[in-house]
């Protein structure tokens, strides 16, 4: 109420709805039927309403200990007494006194009205009125009601032009580097739906691809590959094989080959046969994967900066002398913030070598991190001409691998919120690792990696819990994998959508025929409130529409359509519906 008293004037009191007549009550009793419809609630009524019917009240029928014997002062109070009480004390009650008009010879205070009036009685007594608690106790359920309501967003979707086009679909998909067999080739026809324009394959020491002086081994990689192209994907191959032919000792601080120009030929040959051979069309070469870290990322480079600087100089101009077209980048760092990283901008920033993309990880339960990572990096390219076309490619994050939150809600608003937050924020590309989880042979990482290295690889993927892939070990598909799937949608004419706020965002766009509107509820820091949303359309849509919402806790069907029908009848029925915390939503209309 914002400080303002509850009744202005006494004038207001014959406006109160039980004091004034109602064009649709009839006479409480045959009694009262000669009077005009509705007098028998008229002002100063009540209490001779009440006692011509105090008999049927059940307060003033006998009550036990009544029927035989004079009721003495207990037996009143159990049985009839209320009514005798009301006769006695009913002229006290503010309702029943007569209107007094105010002195004019003294100024009266700006609100002044029975209710106060009765109040000023009852503290006169050590008590409030009747009628003044009831006023009260009817004020703070009214206030407590309202403090209860739900926020409310108005998002209004403006399908009638465009705003360029949009297509998230370059925020794609890793898979981890865990085995050589083709770990997603069970799920293509799913991957297909996403429409991943990349998916990222670390080439890892397992694929054996240098087993001897001169001698090339490439087809246990072609599978994996090929399975990527399955899915209309183009792969974007991270380098982080380590051959025994040119690194004898296995030490991950051992990072230079013995022979640079053996290695180099060695990465030529591999881009020479990906994309003139096999014409694989592979444009993307990372080298090296979170080479700050070194086997605690599964990898077996731990890197210095000026190490790292040579080593990428070298495998930098390798890839580009066998494909002029490639884009090379790196460091695919761990930590965003790592000295390592700073030492390949300004190393390429003086020409050094160059760097089409700039890569690093980062897993988080706060997609504001991420957020903030993109811009630090964008605000360190952004110092040197030289990288002004320097690509920002964040191809590997997810929840926090330490602390993930497993409400299974949580997962997939967390995709479509960083994915927003990407979006905002120019991100090149991504990688969402991963696809799936899969259980790793230690036979194929001990000729290569310390035994420390080893036991920590088979411990973190074949005994701990794990929680990324959009498919667990065993196959079965995570809520997550829907929130890619809406977000495929959001290809072709971007649609403005206004009335979002802090926690309730939307993607919108005209793919082909169809129009698509995802929103969801994803709270700032805090456990977050429900929202009311209505989603509203202009007029004259034409088609039918679906509005569906992603039930992550659903064991099959986790898209659940909820109302569908014309489209026209939106304009007179808007989408409303109710936003718990992490809730997913989707409207399409067809044109």
């Amino acid at each position: 109420m914002t400080g303002k008293p509850f009744m202005k004037s006494a004038r207001f009191l014959p406006t109160i709805p039980m004091n004034r007549p109602s064009p649709g009550l009839r006479p409480p009793s045959p009694r009262l039927a000669g009077r005009g419809q509705g007098e028998g609630c008229q002002f100063g009524s009540w209490s001779r309403y009440m006692r011509k019917n105090e008999s049927r009240l059940s307060v003033n029928r006998a009550g036990c200990g009544s029927q035989t014997r004079r009721p003495d002062r207990a037996s009143v109070r159990r049985s009839g007494s209320w009514s005798q009480c009301a006769r006695k004390s009913e002229r006290r009650l503010s309702m029943n006194l007569p209107l007094r008009p105010p002195r004019r010879s003294r100024p009266r205070p700006r609100f002044v009205s029975s209710w106060f009036r009765g109040r000023a009685r009852g503290r006169a007594r050590g008590r409030l009125g009747s009628w003044s608690r009831c006023a009260i106790l009817l004020l703070g359920m009214s206030l407590l009601d309202r403090s209860a309501l739900a926020a409310t967003v108005e998002l209004v979707v403006d399908t009638t032009q465009t705003i360029g086009e949009i297509d998230l679909t370059r925020y794609a998909l890793g898979q981890g580097g865990l085995s050589e067999k083709p770990m997603i080739a069970a799920h293509l026809d799913q991957l297909a739906q996403l429409q991943p324009r990349t998916i990222r394959l670390f080439v890892q020491e397992y694929f054996d691809l240098y087993p001897k002086p001169g001698r090339y081994h490439w087809d246990t990689l072609d599978h994996s590959i090929e399975a990527i192209l399955a899915t209309g994907a183009r792969p974007l191959l991270c380098l982080c094989f380590k051959p025994r032919v040119l690194f004898p000792k296995i030490e991950q601080d051992v990072v230079h080959p013995t022979h640079y120009k053996d290695w180099e030929k060695l990465v030529f040959e591999l881009v020479k046969h990906c994309n003139q051979r096999r014409r694989y069309g592979v444009e993307y070469w990372e080298v090296g994967n979170e080479p700050d870290i070194g086997e605690d990322g599964g990898c077996p480079y731990r890197f210095k900066p000026e190490d790292y600087v040579a080593y990428y100089t070298h495998t930098a101009n390798a890839i580009l002398r066998a494909d002029p077209k490639a884009r090379v980048g790196g460091p695919a760092l761990a930590g965003y913030r790592s000295r390592l990283g700073d030492a390949l901008i300004e190393h390429c920033a003086k020409g050094g070598a160059p760097l089409h993309f700039f890569s690093w990880h980062l897993y988080s339960n706060n997609p504001g991190q991420l957020r903030q990572s993109i811009k630090e990096v964008k605000a360190k390219l952004a110092k040197h001409l030289r990288l002004a076309g320097t690509e920002t490619i964040l191809d590997e994050w997810n929840m926090s691998l330490g602390n993930p939150v497993l409400t299974p809600a949580f997962q997939p608003a967390f995709v479509l919120e960083t994915t927003h937050d990407f979006y905002e924020e120019g991100l090149a590309r991504a990688a969402y690792y991963h696809i799936r989880d899969f259980f790793v042979d230690p036979s194929r990482f001990s000729p290569w990696m310390s035994a420390q290295g080893t036991d920590f690889m088979a411990h973190w993927w074949n005994v701990m819990p794990q929680y990324d892939g959009l498919w667990d070990n065993q196959g079965r598909v995570r809520p997550a994998y829907y929130a890619f799937r809406l977000l495929s949608l959001i290809k072709g004419q971007k649609l403005a959508v206004s009335g979002t706020s802090g926690d309730v965002k939307a993607f919108a766009a005209r793919n082909g025929s169809w129009n698509h509107v995802v929103f969801w509820n994803f709270p700032s820091p805090g456990p977050g409130e429900v929202v009311e949303a209505v989603v509203r359309f202009p007029k004259g849509q034409r088609g039918q529409f679906r509005f569906m919402k992603l039930d992550a806790s659903a064991p099959v069907n986790n898209l659940a359509v909820i109302r569908q029908g014309s489209a026209g009848e939106l304009e007179a029925q808007p989408v409303r519906t109710k936003l718990e915390p992490y809730d997913v939503d989707w409207i399409e209309i067809g044109q």
